[in-house]
């Protein structure tokens, strides 16, 4: 039984450790991929501590995937990697968004409309959460950038 992989924080560093509890894969793994992988090239600092960001976390959760799911082999993963990297690179040239890992809420005319009235009468539990919404918009789009 496949044990479903935590969600990732909105953090902009991680480190091998988090990283591997939230892909599901020990420390030593994600070192081993990093030589395979060329595209994964986590950040490092003092004492070659390695950082990772939100894109590469993603990137990993996609090998493990590739890797343990789908059972393709090191060298059938790295090719297939790099198709999907060259296929969301072409989307980006043409303009298109990607927004991966954002939830889509669509809310009824009537929510819409009591926010609204809400937002019109001033109330500051209104202002509150549109202020939450406008910050979690933010560090979404920060870490797709």
């Amino acid at each position: 039984m496949e044990k479903a992989l935590p969600s990732i924080p909105a953090k902009r560093y991680f480190t091998i450790g988090e990283v591997g509890d939230l892909c599901g894969v020990k420390p030593h793994v994600l070192r081993y991929w990093e030589q395979e992988f060329t595209q994964l090239r986590p950040m490092k600092r003092r004492g070659n501590r390695r950082y990772y960001q939100h894109h590469e976390v993603l990137m990993i959760r996609r090998i493990r995937d590739l890797l343990y799911d789908q059972g393709f082999t090191i060298s059938g993963a790295r090719n297939k990697m790099q198709e999907i990297l060259q296929a969301e690179r072409d989307r980006k040239r043409n303009g298109e968004v990607l927004l991966e890992g954002v939830e889509v809420v669509e809310l009824s005319d009537s929510e819409l409309d009591d926010e609204e009235d809400r937002l019109e009468a001033g109330s500051a539990d209104s202002l509150q959460w549109v202020r939450r919404e406008l910050f979690e918009i933010r560090s979404l789009l920060a870490l797709a950038s």
